[in-house]
């Protein structure tokens, strides 16, 4: 049967947490031990700025935190308010301490504000009259102000992970406000989502109107294509999935064809593909595929996303597109991503070996008695600045051979300069 008429309430608010226990995600600040936890145990708030992406629970957070400290809660967008919703705050505050309340006030996208706007908090931090919480999608040290962001705490949040998302679709259905749903509309409906918590209410909150009005009984793929039209039809032309687009991309830019890395990219933005998501692959294909042949790769790809913070779209999107482009014809390596996963998996397999004595640091007088750091050859004393047989590997282990340069791109220099120290450790150890 399909669900019952949706509540007055929005999706977003029904499924609000409401403990600390609630919350989806986070778990970096707020399992336990963690910053943020240690902060709501501690009975006493410290004022905050809450940086990242949207859809992640700065909102969420900072009600939360007002709850548990029993405080009064103001909320402030910075993209609607202005001086006046200061000062009504301020005097808002001002009358809760006269009842011996506390006050959070809860500056939503805080980067909006201008200088003189965050100034404006100042003196009500530092008197202790209210509690500020800041959220951004921005990077604070550069759009909010220093005095204010050396009063509060940073923290952190990621972008939800697809568990986390599972978890939100499957709430949603246990108070039954969208109808069952096979699997793959399940999964495109949180590939659409890219971490955005938010995103995937406000799509799970126009599948249950679509649903009362049509009676459907089950969310299949194809009628969820049906009823989200442009948003997700155009990443299945032809069967292909969301991921198999971006692998179409992620695999022309290791290919080193620049026409069908911007024919796929373009596909993905016209697609309702996040720009962020997009830089963080791009992010990716740098490290992973173009590694140290082109060492620049990687600084394009993060100037890239930075640009489209600082711009938006659509005109940010013209520096993710540039890079693209860069990462398409740059020469290609991923011989430090083989070399990465080679040393993780020979690290998690083999025993904890003891640091050799002549590694280990000796602050101390007891240490040095004990032989710590004894023999060590400083490198910047040596010939060449290079230490020749010199070893700084755990005693008994082989070399592993991790990193093993490609003849293309920068790594050819690299290569070279590896052969050369390699021959003159051999020839120092088989020096008598």
């Amino acid at each position: 049967m399909p669900p019952s008429a949706p509540s007055h309430q929005p999706l977003a608010e029904r499924l609000r947490p409401k403990t600390l226990g609630e919350v989806i995600g986070q778990q970096q600040l707020l399992g336990e031990g963690m910053p943020l936890r240690i902060a709501f145990e501690s009975g006493q708030p410290h004022s905050c700025i809450l940086w990242g992406p949207p859809g992640t629970g700065k909102t969420t957070i900072a009600r939360l935190m007002a709850d548990a400290f029993g405080a009064q809660f103001i909320s402030i967008s910075a993209v609607l308010g202005g001086v006046k919703d200061i000062r009504e705050a301020v005097e808002m505050a001002q009358v809760a301490l006269g009842q011996d309340k506390r006050t959070i006030v809860f500056v939503d996208e805080v980067h909006r504000f201008n200088k003189s706007q965050q100034d404006a908090f100042l003196p009500h931090v530092e008197s202790g009259l209210f509690t500020f919480i800041g959220a951004t999608t921005e990077n604070p040290s550069f759009e909010v102000n220093s005095a204010l962001l050396s009063r509060a705490a940073v923290y952190v949040l990621q972008s939800l992970s697809e568990d986390d998302l599972k978890q939100i679709v499957q709430r949603a259905l246990d108070i039954n406000a969208v109808p069952p749903m096979d699997d793959t509309a399940r999964d495109r409906l949180i590939a659409y989502a890219d971490g955005d918590a938010r995103r995937l209410l406000n799509t799970l909150e126009t599948l249950a109107v679509a649903a009362t009005q049509q009676k459907q009984a089950q969310i299949s793929d194809e009628w969820l294509l049906k009823v989200l039209g442009e948003r997700m039809r155009r990443y299945d032309k032809g069967g292909e999935q969301f991921y198999d687009t971006i692998s179409a991309l992620h695999k022309s830019v290791r290919g080193s064809d620049p026409d069908a890395s911007l024919y796929w990219f373009m596909r993905m933005l016209d697609g309702g593909a996040d720009p962020r998501y997009m830089a963080r692959r791009l992010v990716r294909m740098a490290s992973e595929d173009v590694g140290l042949a082109d060492p620049r790769a990687l600084r394009l790809a993060l100037d890239a996303a930075e640009v489209y913070e600082r711009l938006g779209s659509p005109e940010g999107e013209l520096a993710l597109a540039e890079c693209v482009v860069y990462l398409a014809i740059a020469p290609k390596s991923n011989a430090v991503y083989k070399a990465y996963n080679e040393a993780k998996a020979f690290i998690k397999k083999d025993g904890t070996r003891p640091v050799p004595m002549h590694l280990r640091n000796a602050p101390t007088k007891l240490m040095k008695e004990l032989d710590y750091g004894k023999g060590y050859r400083y490198a910047h004393d040596e010939a060449g600045g290079f230490a020749a047989g010199e070893s700084y590997l755990p005693e008994g282990m082989a070399e592993p051979g991790f990193y093993r340069p490609v003849e293309r791109g920068l790594e050819i220099k690299i290569a070279e300069k590896m052969r050369a120290l390699r021959a003159l450790n051999e020839k120092s150890r088989n020096q008598p």
